[in-house]
Formats: C-alpha cells, sequence, structure tokens
C-alpha cells in the first residue's frame, strides 16, 4: 500500500478519536440485530451491529480476528505461529428511509493488503425490487456474504470456499434483490452483472484450475477483463421452523478472448452452480450449515489435464450447545461443541491414457470447542486434521494440529 494512502488512514483515525473524545458518551449506542424477523443469508450485510453517534447519520462497526496454530505435515511442522489474519470495518449511512449506503473494508494480514470487499448504495422501490450499485459480494453460495469470523466455531475459513471458490469474492457491478415474508416463511432472490473473472484461473502459480487467483486482479474494479458481464443470480427460501435452503448461479465468458477487435481466441465459458441450507433441529437446538459448489470450466485442449474442467467440493458445520447461562459473569454466555467436516475435489474425472482416477483433492474434519461470552464474540479451539492427495494419487499427505483463536466484533 503506497504511503500516502497510510497517511489517510492514519489521519482519518485522528479525526475520528478527536471527534469521538468530545461527543457524550450518552450519544453512543449501539444498533441491536433484529433477530425478530426471518432473516435469511442474503441479509448478512446488514445483520451486524453498528454503533451509532448521537445523530450523525453513520453508523460504524466491524470484527477482528486473531489465532494461533500449531500445524504440521507428515510429522514436520514449522513450530508455534500467531497471527492477525483480518480486521474489517463497516460503515453505515441511511441517506434516506429508501436509501441505504454500506461499505465493508478489510485489513488483511496485520495490514498487508487492504480491501474494499463491499461498497454499494442500495435504492429500495419495493421490498421485492431493490436496486443494488457498487461494489457487490457476489451471491454464490451463503458463506461467500454470510461469512464474519464471530458468526463461526472454527478458525480457517471452509477450503471449498477459499480454495475452490474465492472467498469474499466482490465486483463492481448493478443488480436487483427483492424478499417476501408471509407468516414463517421467507422468500428472497438477487440478481447481478459485474465485471469477473480472467485467464489467470487457468494460468497460475497453483498449476491447477484455481478461481481465487482472480482475486488478484485488482483491475475488476475498474474495466472488465473481455468486456464480458459476469452474471450471478440466487434465490432462497426459508421456513422459521425448518431452515433455510438456497440455490445460486455465477457464470460468464472468462478469457480475454480479443483485443483491439483483434481475435486472440474463442471464447471459454465458467459455470459455478451451488446449493447451500441452515437449520436447528429443535429437539437439542443443534445448528448445522453448510454449502456445495460445481464447477465448469472450459480448458483450452491445450492444456494439460492437470488443469481440471470439473471441480466439486464443499462443507458442513454441525454446533451443539452444551451449557448456557451467567457463565464467568456473562449473562448470557455459551459454551458450544462442533464439527466440520469438509472435502473439494480440484480435478473430477479420469486420466484420457490410463482410464483412472485424478487425484488432487483434499478432505478434512475439524472438531471444535467455542465459548461465546456474547453472541458477538467467540473464543475457538480446533483440532484440524487434513489429507490431500496429489494428482497421480500417490498416498496423501497428513495434516494435522492445534489452533485457538478469538473472533469479536466490536
Amino acid at each position: 500500500m503506497r504511503f500516502q494512502n497510510w497517511l489517510y488512514i492514519i489521519a482519518i483515525s485522528f479525526i475520528s478519536f478527536q471527534a469521538k473524545s468530545q461527543i457524550d458518551s450518552t450519544l453512543l449506542k449501539r444498533t441491536p440485530v433484529d433477530t425478530t424477523k426471518n432473516l435469511l443469508n442474503m441479509d448478512a450485510v446488514y445483520d451486524r451491529p453498528f454503533l451509532d453517534v448521537g445523530k450523525l447519520p453513520v453508523s460504524v462497526g466491524g470484527y477482528v480476528e486473531a489465532d494461533y496454530q500449531y500445524i504440521g505435515e507428515d510429522g514436520v511442522t514449522d513450530g508455534h505461529s500467531f497471527r492477525i489474519p483480518r480486521m474489517t470495518l463497516f460503515v453505515a449511512s441511511s441517506i434516506h428511509r429508501k436509501i441505504k449506503f454500506l461499505s465493508e473494508i478489510e485489513f488483511e494480514e496485520g495490514g498487508e493488503e487492504v480491501a474494499i470487499e463491499f461498497a454499494a448504495l442500495d435504492i429500495s422501490m419495493h421490498p421485492l425490487l431493490n436496486l443494488r450499485g457498487g461494489i457487490v459480494m457476489n451471491p454464490i453460495g451463503a458463506f461467500n456474504q454470510n461469512h464474519d469470523g464471530p458468526k463461526w466455531e472454527f478458525v480457517d475459513r471452509p477450503i471449498a470456499a477459499t480454495e475452490m471458490l474465492p472467498a469474499t469474492w466482490s465486483n463492481v457491478g448493478f443488480g436487483l434483490y427483492g424478499k417476501y415474508y408471509s407468516k414463517d416463511w421467507a422468500f428472497g432472490y438477487e440478481a447481478y452483472l459485474t465485471n469477473g473473472f480472467d485467464n489467470s484461473i487457468i494460468d497460475n502459480g497453483e498449476n491447477r484450475t484455481f478461481l481465487p487467483a482472480s482475486k488478484a486482479n485488482k483491475g475488476r474494479f475498474e474495466e472488465s477483463s473481455n468486456g464480458e458481464p459476469l452474471f450471478t443470480g440466487k434465490i432462497a427460501v426459508r421456513n422459521n421452523k425448518i431452515g433455510e435452503v438456497g440455490l445460486s448461479y455465477m457464470g460468464s465468458i472468462y478469457n480475454t478472448y480479443q483485443k483491439d477487435g483483434l481475435i486472440l481466441d474463442e471464447k471459454r465459458k465458467l459455470d459455478v452452480f451451488a446449493i447451500d441450507f441452515n437449520t436447528t433441529l429443535p429437539m437439542f437446538n443443534t445448528f448445522i450449515v453448510g454449502e456445495w459448489s460445481w464447477i465448469f470450466v472450459d480448458v483450452p485442449q491445450t492444456y494439460t489435464q492437470q488443469y481440471g474442467d470439473k471441480q466439486k467440493g464443499g462443507f458442513i458445520d454441525f454446533v451443539q450447545p452444551v451449557a448456557a447461562g451467567n457463565i464467568f459473569g456473562f449473562e448470557n454466555a455459551t459454551f458450544n461443541i462442533a464439527m466440520r467436516l469438509e472435502y473439494v475435489d480440484w480435478n473430477v474425472g479420469k486420466f484420457e491414457e490410463t482410464k483412472e482416477e485424478i487425484g488432487d483433492h483434499i478432505w478434512a474434519l475439524v472438531p471444535a470447542i467455542s465459548f461465546r461470552p456474547t453472541a458477538q464474540t467467540v473464543i475457538r479451539l480446533n483440532y484440524r486434521y487434513m489429507q490431500q492427495t496429489d494428482i497421480l494419487g500417490n498416498p496423501p499427505a497428513k495434516i494435522s494440529g492445534v489452533q485457538f483463536g478469538l473472533s469479536s466484533y466490536f
């Protein structure tokens, strides 16, 4: 990040601190999260605690994550490691009762990278017809929108959401969304046209088809790599007594097939399909959440078979409260036990020559214990066990270790 930008951030922070110090603390109040409505995953962008300052039109908030890990592969470890993977700031404003703005700025790896993940203006014309424009979060699956660290019992984000799909994948564009409520039922939809992927999904340092590689292209916030819009659409249905199911699709031409009128290649398509769900079992209050995705990529015939044209993967979490009440002086604290199961296959298919299954897949299970002194703060202890198989199907590398971390809204 350029030195001038750091100066701007420091100056804004100083001004904000000075202003806050001159405001009567009685004017500070936190906007409560509305738990009475039948919320969908698409509501996650606003379903966060914000701090209101008197009658100022701007609300602020954010969250932070910090963790420790001791991980080894086949008995070899790099030792103890501490990190702060991200700190995120929210700034929201109600310009009019039907016009809202929200931004989400993330500082990753101790400030090494600063990214605007969301910065959009919402104009409501009808509950079923709302216009959104700016930097939007593409609604593929559920985790991409509902990814805030304090909402999860696990230190790491799901492998399928970060190493197969590009987690916190956002682009510049416009779209429509809407919701409809009827008693215990809720229906929602989203549809956006944005900038999208580029050639890096098959031309990257991972030496495999790898959608997250496009996140490194900051130019997508200024222009499309090929002039073709990326379409992302989702529909979701929720029942208060059953849970929520969402179906989503994302697709477009991904390659730069022409430049200055000169045809370089044929148009190559990328299609992503995802299903997500969440529910709570009423008898035991067990929370279950998961998603599964399929990716289809038109890979050129000149590429070797290590670049897969089909990928699949997902995760499922089980969270079971085991104690709740006044714990350590926190009135509404909870202890949970949890388990995550996850799987990713980056290259679905068989070798053309031998007809044997192509490898390049990983599975993991992550048992966890978490303590929530409040709903907005989590302390979590995980044990991660993974087996990763290379493209040739050799005996898998075994990866395991302990992770400890905390995350909280502020």
